[in-house]
C-alpha cells in the first residue's frame, strides 16, 4: 500500500480480494509427502492458543479488516506465510506479516493448539488484484463503501450513506493499523460522513484534497436489491462442467451426494461442496463452474470458498434446514497412527497427531459469592418467597426462581435464574420462564437471565447456594395436581419414610445431597451416601472417596437429620440392616457421574433471514470489540450456552433471546450433540457477569463508552488504545458468610441452618472433647468438621509468647502429639526428572525450643511478612537454572538433561514473571490447559 493514496475499505458483506480457506485436521487428513515443496517442510508446528485463535472471515470482511485482525493483534504466534515467486513458495519474515501486494499470491498457514492438546491447521491462499487501492481522484468514491485517506498529520475516514455501522467499525480497524504503524500512534483522526457540506470542518479539509466539494452520483442498485441479494441462495449440481438446479423445498443434508459435485450460491458467497468420493477431474471441472459463476453480474466482491465432504464450516451447515449430528469423516486410531509413524519418519513433528487424553480440570465459579440470595418456589402461576433455611432445598416435581444480587468490577449485579425440576410440569415451567422475565424488567433488564435444569447446573450455581439439598416429589399445586390427574404416585419426600442420598461437591462452599432411589444400585463406589429409615440413619462411605468427601457426608447430616446419631458404614463392611433397608444387595456403579466437560470457546454472530431463520458466522480470534452493540452473538462452550444481547439490538430480537439459543442448541451448528438442557444465561450489554467476560481480555472502560459501535470505536482511536480508568468500586466490607434477604419474619444470616445452640458430639473421648473445648469458640457450633470459614486467612504475624495464655499440663500433654511438624509435599510432576534431591537433605531439620515443642528451622519467623521476591528465590536454592533462549524449543543452543516437559521450571524467577507476566505460584495455580497454551505461546511445549 502506498502512503498518500485513498484506501478502500469494502463493507463485510463484500470481499475485495479472492481469500480461499480451507481447514484440516492432522488427525483426519490423508497426509502424502512425495511432492512435497522443500519450502513447507516443518511447516506447521508453531502453535498459538485457540483463545486467541486468528480471526478469519473470508466471506464476511474486506481485505483489510482481515488483515488487521489477523496479523495485527499477534503477529507472530502459530502464523507462517508464504509468497509465491517465479511458481515457488518463499517463506516471509513475520516482520512482513500482514502487508499483502495486490499483484502477489499468497499462501497462509496457521496452526491452533486446542484445549484437548492437539493441532489443527488452517491453510488460506490470497490472490491478489487491483481492487483494494483505488485512484486518487474523487471519481473512486461512491455511496456504498467505505474509504480511507491517509496524509501527513491526519487519517480521514470517508463512510458512504449506504455503508452500515458495523461495516464502518470494522474499517476503523484499518485506521488504527495506519496510525500504529505509520504514525507512531500520534496523529489526527477524522471521520467524514457522506453529504456532509464545507461547513463540517472535517469535511471540508477532506473535500479540499480533491479540488473541492461535488455531489456523488448515486447509485444503480436500492439498499433493498443489496438485501435481497445477500439472502439470496440456491443449491446447483456439477455434471461434466455443467450446472443444473437441485429442486427441493428446503436444503438438507441428504441433497447433496458423495459422489457428485456441488455449489451452493449465496450471491456475495459460492460455496464448492466436493465428494469424498469424487475424481480429481470432477473437483476442477466443478472449480471452473464456481469461476464462471463469479462472472455473472451483478456480482460484485464475490469469492469461492471449498470444501469437502465431513469438513463443513459451521457457516455452511448454518445455510441448510437440517444437518445430520453424526460426522461421517472420521479417522480410526490406527489410521492416526499409521500417519504419524509415517510423519515421524519425515523428521517431521507429530505431536499434533498423538492420541491427547483430555484434560479434566476442576472447574471453577468466576463470581463473587459473598452477595445476597432470594428464592421463590413457583406455585401455579403464582410464586412463594422461601424462607432462609428453606431456600437451599428443593423439589425434582417443582420450579424455582432465585435472584443472586453481589458486588461486580464497577457496580452491583443481579442475576435473575431459573431452576426447573426433572418431574416439574410444563405449565409451572413456563410461569417460572414467565416470572423471572419479569424480574429482569422490573430491574430495567440489567441483570443476567439464567435458565438451569436440574443435573445440568454449572458451577457458578451450586457456589452461590454453597449446601443444597434436592428431593424426591414436590410441594407445589401444580405438582400435586399432575401426580392427581394422571394417577401417579405421590413419592415426596418424607422424614420418617426411607430416603437415600447421594452426597457430592468439592467443599463446604460446594456441596449438595440428592435424593436418588432407595436401592442399592443406587450407590456408587466414587460417593458418599446417606440413608435414613425414619430416626435410623447410616452414612456410607464408597471405596474410592476422599476426606474431604466423607466430611462433606457430616455437614450435610446436619441439614437432613440433625438430632441423631448415625452408623457409619464403608463399601465392603456394611452390616444386614443396611442392606436391608435397600432391599437387599446388587452391583452398583463405581465411576463419578459425568458432566459435560467446557470445551474450547465459539463465538457466532446472528443474522435472519426471511421468516427469520436463524444463520451463524463464527467469528475466529474474538476479541471483545467483536460484540457490536446494534447485534445478537452466541457463545458455545458446550458445557453451557451464552446469549449477549446489545442495547442497540432490535427490541423483537431481544424480546426472542431464549428462543433463539433453543434453536441454536436445536441445530447444534458444530455437531456436539449439544443436550436441549444445557445451561443457558442470556447477557445484556453493560452486564456481563465474570464467568463470561473470563473468555475475553475484558476491558470495563469501554462498557462506559455511550452510542453505536462506530462511535465507540472511533472514540478509542482518537483518544488512543488506552481508555480513561474505569470507575472505582467501593470498597466492599469484610464478609464471613454471605447473607440473603430475609422474608419479614425472619432475620437470620444464611447459615441459620448450621444453630449455635444444636450441639452435637458424636463418638468423641473426653480427653477429645478436653483438647477442643480449649480451642473452640464457646459460642460456635460444636461440628465434628468444622464450618467453612470465608474470611480471608490473614498474613502471618510474630506472636507475643508472653500474652499466650498458658495451656494447663493435661492439654500440653495431648496436643504435643499434634504439633509435628509436617513436611512440605511438592507434587512430582511440577519437579523435572534431572533434579536429584537426596532424602536426607529434603528432611527439615528439628530443633527444640523453650517450651519442649519442635518446630522446623526453616519454619522459624524472623519478620512478620516475607518479601515475595525473597521467598521464591529461597524455592529456587538448588534447582538448576537456565536462561529463556536456550530452553526454548526451537533454541540454537538447547539446554541439556532437562525434562523437556517442564522446561519452565528451569526459569529463574525473575524471567519467569517477565516471560508469563505471573509468578511460578499462580502460575502453577492455573488449569492445566491454560498452561499449555502459555507454554506453546512462549515455544515451552
Amino acid at each position: 500500500m502506498e502512503r498518500g493514496r485513498a484506501v478502500a475499505a469494502p463493507p463485510p458483506s463484500e470481499v475485495s480480494d479472492s481469500l480461499k480457506t480451507s481447514k484440516l485436521n492432522p488427525s483426519r487428513m490423508a497426509v502424502s509427502l512425495k511432492d512435497v515443496d522443500p519450502a513447507f517442510q516443518g511447516a506447521g508446528q508453531k502453535a498459538r492458543p485457540n483463545t486467541q485463535d486468528f480471526k478469519v472471515l473470508p466471506t464476511r470482511e474486506s481485505t483489510y479488516a482481515y488483515l488487521g485482525q489477523l496479523f495485527l493483534n499477534n503477529p507472530h504466534s502459530g502464523l507462517e506465510i508464504w509468497r509465491i515467486e517465479n511458481f515457488c513458495p518463499v517463506l516471509m519474515e513475520s516482520s512482513s506479516h500482514g502487508k499483502f501486494f495486490t499483484g502477489d499470491s499468497y499462501v497462509i498457514l496457521k496452526t491452533t493448539a486446542l484445549k484437548n492438546g492437539s493441532l489443527q491447521h488452517d491453510i488460506h491462499y490470497w490472490l491478489g488484484k487491483d481492487t483494494s487501492q483505488v485512484p486518487f481522484a474523487r471519481s473512486s468514491l461512491n455511496h456504498d463503501d467505505i474509504f480511507i485517506l491517509d496524509t501527513t498529520s491526519k487519517i480521514f475516514q470517508f463512510n458512504g450513506s449506504n455503508s452500515s455501522i458495523q461495516e464502518r467499525a470494522k474499517a476503523l480497524e484499518v485506521v488504527q493499523y495506519l496510525k500504529d504503524t505509520y504514525h507512531e500512534g500520534k496523529c489526527e483522526v477524522a471521520a467524514v460522513e457522506d453529504g456532509k457540506m464545507m461547513a463540517d470542518a472535517d469535511a471540508g479539509e477532506f473535500w479540499g484534497y480533491f479540488g473541492g466539494f461535488a455531489p456523488l452520483p448515486r447509485k444503480v442498485a436500492s439498499e433493498g436489491d443489496r438485501k435481497a441479494y445477500s439472502s439470496y441462495m440456491k443449491l446447483l449440481c456439477v455434471d461434466k462442467g455443467q450446472t443444473s438446479p437441485v429442486e427441493a423445498e428446503s436444503l438438507t443434508r441428504k441433497l447433496l451426494d458423495t459422489y457428485k459435485c456441488y455449489l451452493l450460491d449465496c450471491g456475495a458467497e459460492i460455496y464448492l461442496w466436493m465428494g469424498r468420493s469424487t475424481s480429481l477431474a470432477q473437483r476442477k471441472a466443478a472449480s471452473s463452474a464456481a469461476d464462471e459463476l463469479l462472472l455473472e453480474p451483478p456480482r460484485p466482491h464475490a469469492c469461492v470458498i471449498r470444501i469437502i465432504e465431513g469438513f463443513e464450516t459451521v457457516t455452511f451447515r448454518s445455510k441448510f434446514d437440517q444437518w445430520p449430528q453424526k460426522n461421517d469423516a472420521v479417522v480410526s486410531e490406527e489410521s492416526r497412527g499409521k500417519v504419524a509413524a509415517f510423519l515421524k519418519r519425515q523428521g517431521l513433528n507429530v505431536k499434533g497427531l498423538d492420541k491427547a487424553s483430555p484434560v479434566h480440570d476442576e472447574p471453577q465459579p468466576y463470581i463473587d459469592c459473598t452477595g445476597n440470595l432470594q428464592v421463590w418456589r413457583i406455585n401455579g402461576k403464582d410464586k412463594n418467597l422461601l424462607s432462609s433455611s428453606d431456600q437451599c432445598k428443593f423439589f425434582s416435581g417443582d420450579c424455582y426462581i432465585f435472584q443472586y444480587a453481589y458486588p461486580g468490577e464497577i457496580k452491583d449485579e443481579n442475576l435473575i435464574g431459573t431452576w426447573l425440576g426433572k418431574k416439574s410440569n410444563e405449565e409451572e415451567r413456563t410461569s417460572a420462564i414467565s416470572l423471572a422475565n419479569k424480574l429482569v424488567e422490573n430491574l430495567k433488564s440489567q441483570a443476567v437471565l439464567a435458565r438451569f435444569y436440574e443435573g445440568k447446573e454449572p458451577i457458578q450455581f451450586f457456589s452461590i447456594f454453597q449446601h443444597l439439598i434436592v428431593f424426591k416429589g414436590g410441594v407445589s399445586s401444580g405438582y400435586k395436581n399432575f401426580v392427581e390427574e394422571n394417577s401417579f404416585v405421590d413419592d415426596t419426600y418424607s422424614e420418617e419414610g426411607i430416603a437415600l442420598f447421594r452426597v457430592q461437591g468439592s467443599g463446604p462452599e460446594n456441596m449438595q445431597a440428592i435424593q436418588v432411589e432407595p436401592v442399592a444400585s443406587s450407590l456408587n463406589s466414587s460417593y458418599c451416601y446417606i440413608l435414613h429409615s425414619g430416626n435410623t440413619v447410616f452414612t456410607w462411605s464408597g471405596s474410592l472417596t476422599t476426606s474431604v468427601d466423607q466430611e462433606l457426608v457430616e455437614r450435610l447430616l446436619d441439614l437432613i437429620k440433625p438430632n441423631v446419631q448415625p452408623k457409619t458404614q464403608k463399601e465392603g463392611t456394611e452390616i444386614d440392616q443396611f442392606w436391608s433397608i435397600l432391599g437387599g444387595k446388587s452391583e452398583f456403579p463405581s465411576q463419578k457421574i459425568g458432566k459435560e466437560p467446557e470445551n474450547d470457546p465459539h463465538l457466532f454472530s446472528c443474522s435472519f433471514l426471511k421468516g427469520r431463520k436463524l444463520e451463524v458466522t463464527e467469528i475466529f480470534n474474538f476479541t471483545q470489540d467483536d460484540l457490536m452493540t446494534e447485534d445478537m452473538f452466541i457463545l458455545d462452550c458446550h458445557s453451557d450456552i451464552y446469549v449477549w444481547v446489545g442495547q442497540h439490538l432490535d427490541p423483537k430480537l431481544r424480546q426472542q433471546a431464549l428462543s433463539i439459543a433453543e434453536t441454536f442448541i436445536e441445530k447444534d451448528f458444530l455437531m456436539e450433540n449439544l443436550s436441549r438442557e444445557l445451561p443457558l444465561s442470556i447477557i445484556v450489554e453493560g452486564c456481563e457477569p465474570p464467568f463470561f467476560t473470563r473468555f475475553f481480555n475484558w476491558d470495563y472502560a469501554k462498557s462506559a463508552i455511550h452510542g453505536n459501535s462506530f462511535q465507540r470505536k472511533l472514540t478509542v482511536v482518537k483518544n488512543g488504545a488506552t481508555l480513561s480508568e474505569k470507575p472505582k468500586r467501593r470498597t466492599p466490607t469484610s464478609h464471613i458468610g454471605r447473607s440473603t434477604v430475609p422474608d419479614k419474619s425472619q432475620r437470620s444470616s444464611r447459615s441459620m441452618s448450621f444453630s449455635p445452640e444444636r450441639v452435637r458430639v458424636r463418638g468423641r473421648s473426653p480427653a477429645f472433647n478436653a483438647l477442643a473445648a480449649n480451642f473452640e469458640n464457646p459460642n460456635s457450633r460444636n461440628l465434628s468438621t468444622p464450618p467453612a470459614q470465608r474470611k480471608p486467612s490473614p498474613k502471618p504475624v510474630l506472636l507475643d509468647s508472653a500474652k499466650v495464655a498458658p495451656k494447663s499440663s493435661a492439654i500440653s500433654s495431648i496436643s504435643a502429639s499434634f504439633e509435628r511438624p509436617k513436611e512440605t509435599m511438592i507434587p512430582k510432576s511440577i519437579i523435572p526428572k534431572s533434579l536429584k534431591v537426596s532424602p536426607e537433605n529434603n528432611k527439615p531439620k528439628l530443633e527444640v525450643n523453650a517450651k519442649g515443642s519442635i518446630t522446623p528451622l526453616s519454619s522459624k519467623i524472623d519478620t512478620p511478612t516475607k518479601d515475595a521476591k525473597e521467598s521464591e528465590a529461597e524455592n529456587e536454592v538448588g534447582l538448576l537454572i537456565f536462561p529463556y533462549e536456550r530452553l526454548k524449543t526451537t533454541s540454537a543452543d538447547p539446554a541439556k538433561d532437562i525434562d523437556v516437559t517442564k522446561r519452565e521450571t528451569y526459569l529463574s524467577s525473575v524471567e519467569f514473571k517477565e516471560k508469563f507476566g505471573m509468578t511460578k505460584e499462580s502460575f502453577y495455580n492455573l488449569a492445566k490447559w491454560k498452561q499449555n497454551r502459555l507454554k506453546i505461546a512462549l515455544q515451552l511445549f
